[in-house]
Order: structure tokens, then C-alpha cells, then sequence
């Protein structure tokens, strides 16, 4: 172990020293985050460098999503209050951190899709930055109780993408299940917004549960949920109420963030082109467009 340890700070040494000569690149990056990346990574240096360059160079190209981004704002707030974004305390005994995503109110007037992502990425910079703890692995939890067909009209095409992109190729985590319980009938025409830009791996990990189905609990010890999905991780309001703070505690570094972590593509070298950056750009229209299957 000791060989092992010690590999792995020398990789993170040669990680460092990497990224304080891209002259593109933000140098300003905590340590705990380049070892998320080399363990996202497996330790492959390379990798590691293309997944952290895409990862500042999505943001740089979602200025929608990672700029003006004050806990306090009145938009963010009501993501707060009809949203449930939940990582849980506990992990599974494989060392997965497990997370529960939920509309809590059904009125689909109150939620507007970029603000909930941009709220989404904030939850997500907060564990990223904040939480030592590096797991082996992430299972999402999508509750789609309150989801209806009117959803589909709220999705913003672009930022779907952008979405889809950053959560599956940038960010430093290593995807192990992704489950969508209590899904509707209708949940097909829903995946078909998703589908054109689910990466095949990703897609071989989602499971869909139906409402009162017990399936889930196959894959995620019951115990290990909130209350009020049958578990002991304490009730939603408790686990929410943490995080919330802990988002609200980074108010300072989310207003300073989107100048500090940009990309400066006029210094970017010639040898460090990535074409998936170029599927980032600004689409047109929305999903109210599209012919669903």
C-alpha cells in the first residue's frame, strides 16, 4: 500500500506541475480537486489532463450556468425551496455516495430548467471543493414523481447538452448506477430528451423503478435513505437544510469563481485542441421543436 500511496503522489506532483504550465488553463486549483480527477482517472495522467481541460472549458462556454451564481438571488433560492438535491450522509459498502434529485412541488410553473441546473452545478462545486472524502463511486437517484409531461416544454436544448456533456465527461466522478424511481408511463418520451446525447456507457447504468416498485432497494440498502423513502439517513429537510448552508457558507467564492476558473482560448496551444469543446456552442430552439418518438 505504502508503493501504491506513493505512486499516487507523484502522479499528483506530475498532475501539478502539468497544469502550471498550460498557459490557458486557471492555475488557481485546490489539490483535493486534482486528486479527484486522477481518481475519476484511474490515474491516467493524459486523461486526467483532457478531463480537467474540458472540465474549465465547458464552463467557460455556459456562462448561463457557472456565472452570477449567488446563493442569495431570488432564482436560486427558489430552486432551493421546490428542489430537492440531496446527497445522503451515508455511503453503500462499496464507498458509494448515493443522491436523491427531486421535484418537490408538481407546479411546473415555478421551475425554470437553467436555474435549476445552475443550482444543480453549485451543489455539486460545494461537494467537489468541500468534502474530503473521495468515493469509489456515484449513484444518482431521480425521483420522478412529480415530473410531467410539461416538463418537456421547460428544457432549454442548449443547456441540455451542456449539461450532459459536463455531468458525464468533465466532471471528476465515476458513475456506478443511476436510478429513476416512481417513473410515470409517459417516461419514455422523457429519456427521449436525454437519449440523443447519453453517452453508451452511462446509458447501460439506468434503471427505471415504478412507482411503489421495490426494485430500487436491490441496488441501494433501504437504510441508507431518507425517512421518508423508508430509510434511516434522517428526514429530507435535515439532510437539505446541511447542504443548503454549506452552499449559502461559499457565498464569496461563488461570486468570484466564474472570473477565476474561466479558460483564456486565445492562449490555448495548437496541440491542445479538443473537438468535443466545439459541440459545447450555443444551439438554437428548444425540445418544443423535436419529433419524440
Amino acid at each position: 500500500m505504502p508503493d501504491q500511496e506513493y505512486d499516487h503522489n507523484r502522479d499528483l506532483e506530475t498532475f501539478k506541475d502539468w497544469l502550471q504550465k498550460q498557459p490557458h488553463l486557471p492555475h488557481d486549483v485546490d489539490e483535493l480537486l486534482l486528486r479527484r480527477f486522477l481518481h475519476s482517472c484511474r490515474y491516467s495522467i493524459e486523461r486526467a489532463k483532457r478531463t480537467i481541460d474540458l472540465f474549465f472549458t465547458v464552463r467557460s462556454n455556459a456562462p448561463e450556468l457557472f456565472c452570477k451564481r449567488d446563493p442569495w438571488a431570488p432564482e436560486i433560492r427558489r430552486c432551493f425551496e421546490i428542489t430537492d438535491l440531496l446527497p445522503l450522509p451515508n455511503k453503500t459498502k462499496e464507498n458509494c455516495r448515493i443522491f436523491i434529485y427531486r421535484l418537490n412541488n408538481p407546479d411546473l410553473d415555478l421551475f425554470n430548467f437553467v436555474d435549476a441546473v445552475k443550482t444543480f452545478f453549485m451543489l455539486a462545486d460545494t461537494r467537489l471543493t468541500e468534502d474530503d472524502d473521495i468515493p469509489s463511486g456515484e449513484i444518482p437517484i431521480f425521483d420522478a414523481a412529480n415530473v410531467s409531461l410539461k416538463f418537456i416544454g421547460k428544457v432549454n436544448l442548449s443547456v441540455l447538452r451542456k449539461y450532459m456533456m459536463y455531468s458525464q465527461e468533465a466532471m471528476p466522478i465515476r458513475l456506478k448506477q443511476v436510478h429513476v424511481i416512481n417513473a410515470p408511463s409517459y417516461i419514455g418520451k422523457i429519456h427521449a430528451l436525454c437519449k440523443p446525447f447519453l453517452k453508451a456507457e452511462v446509458a447501460k447504468l439506468i434503471k427505471f423503478h415504478e412507482p411503489k416498485a421495490e426494485s430500487l432497494y436491490k441496488d441501494v440498502p433501504r437504510e441508507l435513505l431518507p425517512e421518508e423513502y423508508g430509510g434511516n439517513a434522517g428526514t429530507i429537510d435535515q439532510i437539505k437544510r446541511y447542504w443548503i448552508k454549506k452552499i449559502e457558507a461559499k457565498r464569496d467564492w461563488f461570486l468570484t469563481n466564474d472570473k477565476r476558473w474561466a479558460v483564456d482560448e486565445s492562449l490555448r496551444p495548437s496541440n491542445c485542441k479538443d473537438d468535443r469543446v466545439d459541440q459545447v456552442k450555443d444551439l438554437p430552439g428548444s425540445f418544443r421543436t423535436l419529433a419524440l418518438d
